[in-house]
Protein backbone atom coordinates (compact mmCIF):
# COMPACT_ATOMS: atom_id res chain seq x y z
CA UNK A 1 0.00 0.00 0.00
CA UNK A 2 1.02 3.58 -0.59
CA UNK A 3 2.20 5.17 2.65
CA UNK A 4 2.60 8.81 1.66
CA UNK A 5 1.72 11.18 -1.16
CA UNK A 6 4.11 13.83 -2.48
CA UNK A 7 2.52 16.36 -4.83
CA UNK A 8 5.07 18.26 -6.92
CA UNK A 9 4.08 21.76 -8.06
CA UNK A 10 6.01 24.49 -9.88
CA UNK A 11 5.85 27.96 -8.32
CA UNK A 12 6.95 31.35 -9.60
CA UNK A 13 8.11 32.71 -6.24
CA UNK A 14 9.14 30.04 -3.75
CA UNK A 15 9.24 32.28 -0.67
CA UNK A 16 5.79 33.76 -1.38
CA UNK A 17 4.34 30.28 -1.92
CA UNK A 18 5.87 28.98 1.32
CA UNK A 19 4.40 31.99 3.16
CA UNK A 20 0.99 31.36 1.53
CA UNK A 21 0.84 27.76 2.77
CA UNK A 22 2.16 28.80 6.19
CA UNK A 23 -0.75 31.26 6.42
CA UNK A 24 -3.08 28.29 5.87
CA UNK A 25 -1.49 26.59 8.87
CA UNK A 26 0.90 24.18 7.12
CA UNK A 27 4.56 23.86 8.06
CA UNK A 28 7.72 23.53 6.00
CA UNK A 29 10.03 20.55 6.50
CA UNK A 30 13.48 22.21 6.45
CA UNK A 31 15.27 18.87 5.98
CA UNK A 32 13.50 18.36 2.64
CA UNK A 33 13.78 21.97 1.48
CA UNK A 34 16.41 24.00 -0.38
CA UNK A 35 16.76 27.17 -2.44
CA UNK A 36 15.10 25.34 -5.35
CA UNK A 37 12.20 23.79 -3.46
CA UNK A 38 10.29 23.46 -0.22
CA UNK A 39 8.43 20.55 1.33
CA UNK A 40 5.08 21.63 2.79
CA UNK A 41 3.67 19.22 5.37
CA UNK A 42 -0.11 18.90 5.11
CA UNK A 43 -0.39 15.76 7.25
CA UNK A 44 1.64 12.73 8.25
CA UNK A 45 0.91 11.28 4.83
CA UNK A 46 0.50 14.27 2.48
CA UNK A 47 3.32 16.55 1.38
CA UNK A 48 3.49 19.26 -1.27
CA UNK A 49 6.85 19.80 -2.92
CA UNK A 50 6.98 23.38 -4.17
CA UNK A 51 9.72 23.85 -6.76
CA UNK A 52 11.01 26.89 -8.58
CA UNK A 53 10.38 26.66 -12.31
CA UNK A 54 14.06 25.85 -12.90
CA UNK A 55 13.96 23.17 -10.21
CA UNK A 56 10.72 21.69 -11.55
CA UNK A 57 12.20 21.38 -15.06
CA UNK A 58 14.62 18.78 -13.62
CA UNK A 59 11.63 16.42 -13.21
CA UNK A 60 10.08 16.66 -16.68
CA UNK A 61 11.01 17.59 -20.25
CA UNK A 62 7.52 19.08 -20.77
CA UNK A 63 6.76 22.78 -20.49
CA UNK A 64 5.17 24.15 -17.34
CA UNK A 65 1.48 24.88 -17.71
CA UNK A 66 0.32 28.49 -17.87
CA UNK A 67 -2.36 28.30 -15.18
CA UNK A 68 -3.84 31.62 -16.32
CA UNK A 69 -5.20 29.86 -19.41
CA UNK A 70 -5.16 26.13 -18.61
CA UNK A 71 -5.73 23.76 -15.71
CA UNK A 72 -2.63 21.92 -14.60
CA UNK A 73 -3.96 19.97 -11.65
CA UNK A 74 -6.85 19.92 -9.20
CA UNK A 75 -5.93 18.57 -5.77
CA UNK A 76 -8.75 17.55 -3.43
CA UNK A 77 -8.27 17.31 0.32
CA UNK A 78 -10.68 15.77 2.81
CA UNK A 79 -11.18 17.99 5.85
CA UNK A 80 -12.56 17.20 9.30
CA UNK A 81 -15.65 19.39 9.02
CA UNK A 82 -17.36 22.29 7.28
CA UNK A 83 -15.64 24.84 9.52
CA UNK A 84 -12.21 23.59 8.44
CA UNK A 85 -13.23 23.78 4.76
CA UNK A 86 -14.51 27.35 5.12
CA UNK A 87 -11.56 28.37 7.31
CA UNK A 88 -8.95 27.20 4.81
CA UNK A 89 -10.73 28.92 1.92
CA UNK A 90 -10.94 32.16 3.94
CA UNK A 91 -7.24 31.97 4.85
CA UNK A 92 -6.31 31.28 1.22
CA UNK A 93 -8.25 34.30 -0.02
CA UNK A 94 -6.84 36.53 2.75
CA UNK A 95 -3.32 35.41 1.76
CA UNK A 96 -3.63 36.34 -1.92
CA UNK A 97 -5.37 33.26 -3.31
CA UNK A 98 -8.79 33.26 -4.94
CA UNK A 99 -11.82 31.09 -5.52
CA UNK A 100 -13.91 30.53 -8.63
CA UNK A 101 -16.97 28.91 -7.12
CA UNK A 102 -19.33 28.99 -4.18
CA UNK A 103 -19.54 26.40 -1.41
CA UNK A 104 -21.72 23.41 -2.25
CA UNK A 105 -23.73 21.42 0.29
CA UNK A 106 -24.96 18.10 -1.10
CA UNK A 107 -26.24 16.92 2.25
CA UNK A 108 -23.80 14.03 2.58
CA UNK A 109 -20.83 16.17 1.52
CA UNK A 110 -19.83 19.84 1.78
CA UNK A 111 -17.20 21.33 -0.53
CA UNK A 112 -15.49 24.55 -1.53
CA UNK A 113 -12.21 25.40 -3.22
CA UNK A 114 -9.41 27.89 -3.65
CA UNK A 115 -6.70 28.68 -6.15
CA UNK A 116 -3.19 29.31 -4.82
CA UNK A 117 -0.77 32.05 -5.90
CA UNK A 118 0.38 30.00 -8.90
CA UNK A 119 -3.07 29.00 -10.15
CA UNK A 120 -3.14 25.46 -8.75
CA UNK A 121 -6.67 24.39 -7.82
CA UNK A 122 -7.38 23.01 -4.34
CA UNK A 123 -10.72 21.37 -3.63
CA UNK A 124 -11.70 20.98 0.01
CA UNK A 125 -14.51 18.76 1.21
CA UNK A 126 -15.90 16.97 4.24
CA UNK A 127 -18.25 14.05 4.33
CA UNK A 128 -21.06 14.03 6.84
CA UNK A 129 -20.85 11.03 9.11
CA UNK A 130 -23.91 8.77 9.10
Amino acid sequence: MIKQVFINLPVADLQKSVAFFAALGFSKNPQMSSDAGACIVMSDAIFVMLSTHDGFRNFTPKSICDTKTAVEVLVSLCCENREEVDGLVAKAIASGGSTYDKPEDLGFMYSHSFVDLDGHGWGLFCVRET
